[in-house]
């Protein structure tokens, strides 16, 4: 990978993510960098919001609420999702991925938003 090519990864990582990426060691960062974000993410047709919607939904299904909430925290950040949407979002899930699931979802939505709207004050 050329230092440009692993560039534009990091830039997709800090566009996703909403804060600033360095290069990371190890073949499982150069992996997570340049697959993942360098090709995945940055491909045509799909929008980061978009992605995120998708990934978003496969989150909740496989229970990794942890994994999600760092998700839902990038997409108020990056302005792609506003908390009602959010939580219109974890209604809609309670009815696809069960409600236990959905549940926490919405309870960690609402944790969420209750740190976006404080670090907005």
């Amino acid at each position: 990978m050329t230092s440009e090519q692993r560039q534009r990864s990091l830039d997709m990582m800090s566009k996703v993510y909403g804060w600033e990426m360095s290069d990371g060691p190890g073949d499982y960062f150069a992996h997570t960098a340049d697959q993942v974000f360098g090709e995945v993410w940055s491909r045509e047709g799909l929008s980061i919001r978009d992605r995120r919607l998708l990934l978003l939904g496969a989150l909740a299904q496989s229970g990794q609420i942890d994994v999600a909430e760092i998700q839902a925290s990038s997409a108020l950040a990056n302005g792609e999702l506003t908390p009602e949407q959010l939580e219109e979002i974890s209604l809609f899930l309670c009815y696809y991925v069960g409600w236990p699931l959905g549940t926490k979802m919405h309870f960690m939505f609402g944790k969420v938003i209750d740190n976006h709207r404080k670090s907005q004050k």
